[in-house]
């Protein structure tokens, strides 16, 4: 860090000397023969920077064919450096490694197909239907509807690819949609906030009553416009509708012998162990894995269910759960203003808007409260202490894996007040390590939230796949690296951990294809 405030230092005394004043630069973070791997430091750095910023972080190619992650600043030398400096401390608190001030030369953008662009979300959406439907799933597993920074909507495949290869795709894809009356270009991708993708639309598509355990609806929500109401301090809460469900306290199963677990347990317990074998896995390196069959209400899978783990972003849907609490209540009004910051805390796991959420829910001390209270047969152990600190170093807000197991299934039977928002928040396309990047088929409906912090990395949610009829079968997954340690090179640690939770979810999904006959 020295280094580079020496360098920022002698850029302001001698600038001409330094760099060309006409160039242009950018910041890069990182560059990988991965995109996968690119787009899981992408997801990383939108938990630290504020949105205005992670709003301009592009993903780019050079010519050997290694992609890069830069912040498309387009600015001088002199302010490039200092931005460099700010960004790198950033960074360096959150135990990433710190970026560089470089010439926007030696790499290009990359492209996606666009089949629309519109202010009506809802015409979007009849477009996504139609093109889904004509182009298959393989296509759809890649359509978005974004929001441009005009508050337009344009439909795109996100292929993320070079303009020559784009531009062949999109012409191919004109022919296919030509009875439809639809016409294609291509555009930069300019990692727009995307607002509807596939697991909206085949949650949009889909009767809950076909799918879900339980048949119950919750009460249409009403979105008012304005914020938050001041609390009364002298008229207490209303008695909460919640109930207890009786079945939550069945999910964690007493503890079973070697000989008595399941085959996928035993199938993960086998692959971690390989993995400390070959030292891919460390020894202070604790796991929790668990697995509930929301069909069968049957746990498959439990491995260090009861022990706690940092929540890392994984507390957020029980931030906002806590806010929703008090929303019902009409303690708090769920406005544009409080939905934005919402969508931003989960899709995109805005630390900055998930303290504002937690303000408006009157701070952590109030949200642990309201779970401890009103739902205390979901969280057993859950403690909510802190807001979220700068760099993202969140290490003091704990939970149980058999926890997040619990809410889920609470979630997912409309037991929760505004079960179906954040089922909808959820959803919001994004980075996961359940789905993303791993042989499950198009067409499986993922809720879910991703965890990371210096020591941490985990993912729980809902996957809902269906068999050759269409019919559908859920289950709730949740997988937890944590070290006691600082790994040395964090970024690569995130990256190969995560990639380790994608083989466990594969190997579940395997497990439940055999059982179910899945696709």
């Amino acid at each position: 860090m020295l280094v580079k405030i020496l360098f920022l230092l002698w850029l302001i005394l001698i600038p001409c000397q330094v760099f060309p004043q006409s160039g242009q630069y950018d910041l890069v973070y990182l560059w990988d023969k991965s995109l996968d791997n690119v787009l899981d430091y992408q997801n990383r750095l939108e938990e630290i920077l504020d949105p205005d910023i992670t709003g301009n972080l592009r993903i780019v190619c050079r010519k050997q064919g290694d992609y890069g992650l830069i912040y498309d600043h387009n600015g001088t030398a002199l302010n490039s450096a200092q931005l460099m400096v700010q960004h790198s401390e950033i960074l360096r608190k959150a135990g990433l490694p710190e970026c560089l001030a470089v010439e926007d030369q030696g790499y290009y953008q990359l492209y996606n197909v666009s089949y629309g662009l519109g202010p009506n979300l809802e015409s979007m959406k009849n477009q996504y239907a139609k093109v889904y439907h004509s182009l298959g799933s393989e296509v759809g597993k890649n359509l978005f509807i974004e929001q441009t920074s005009d508050n337009n909507y344009t439909l795109i495949y996100r292929r993320r690819s070079d303009r020559s290869s784009t531009y062949k795709v999109a012409r191919k894809h004109t022919k296919l949609l030509k009875r439809k009356g639809i016409s294609t270009a291509i555009i930069a991708e300019k990692n727009n906030p995307v607002v509807f993708g596939e697991s909206s639309h085949l949650d949009n598509a889909t009767s809950y009553t076909k799918i879900k355990i339980s048949a119950k609806k919750e009460p249409a929500q009403k979105i008012v416009s304005s914020e938050p109401k001041p609390k009364s301090k002298s008229k207490p809460a209303p008695k909460p509708e919640y109930r207890a469900n009786t079945d939550l306290a069945e999910i964690v199963p007493t503890p079973s012998s070697a000989s008595g677990k399941k085959g996928v347990e035993q199938a993960i317990e086998s692959f971690i162990k390989e993995l400390r074998r070959k030292g891919k896995i460390s020894d202070d390196e604790k796991t929790g894995w668990m697995v509930y069959d929301l069909t069968k209400r049957e746990s498959l899978v439990d491995i260090n269910g009861e022990l706690r783990f940092q929540a890392a972003s994984m507390i957020k849907p029980f931030v906002a759960l806590a806010f929703f609490h008090q929303a019902k209540q009409r303690e708090l009004i769920y406005g544009p203003k409080s939905r934005k910051n919402m969508e931003l805390m989960i899709q995109r796991s805005n630390n900055s808007s998930t303290n504002w959420i937690m303000r408006m829910a009157g701070g952590p001390s109030r949200c642990n409260e309201i779970l401890q209270t009103y739902y205390s047969d979901i969280f057993k152990n859950t403690v909510i202490t802190e807001y979220i600190p700068p760099g993202g170093k969140t290490y003091k807000n704990v939970a149980l894996p058999s926890d997040y197991v619990r809410f889920l299934q609470a979630l997912w039977d409309d037991d929760l007040p505004y079960s179906e928002e954040i089922r909808r928040l959820m959803s919001l396309p994004g980075r996961d390590r359940l789905y993303d990047n791993t042989p499950i088929p198009q067409g499986t409906l993922v809720y879910n939230k991703t965890g990371s912090t210096a020591y941490l990395c985990g993912d729980m949610g809902i996957l809902v796949p269906h068999d050759k009829s269409g019919k559908r079968y859920p289950y709730a997954l949740v997988g937890i690296i944590q070290s006691s340690s600082r790994p040395r090179n964090y970024g690569n640690w995130m990256l190969t951990r995560g990639n380790v939770i994608r083989q466990v979810s594969t190997l579940v999904y395997q497990e439940m294809k055999k059982q179910y006959h899945l696709l």
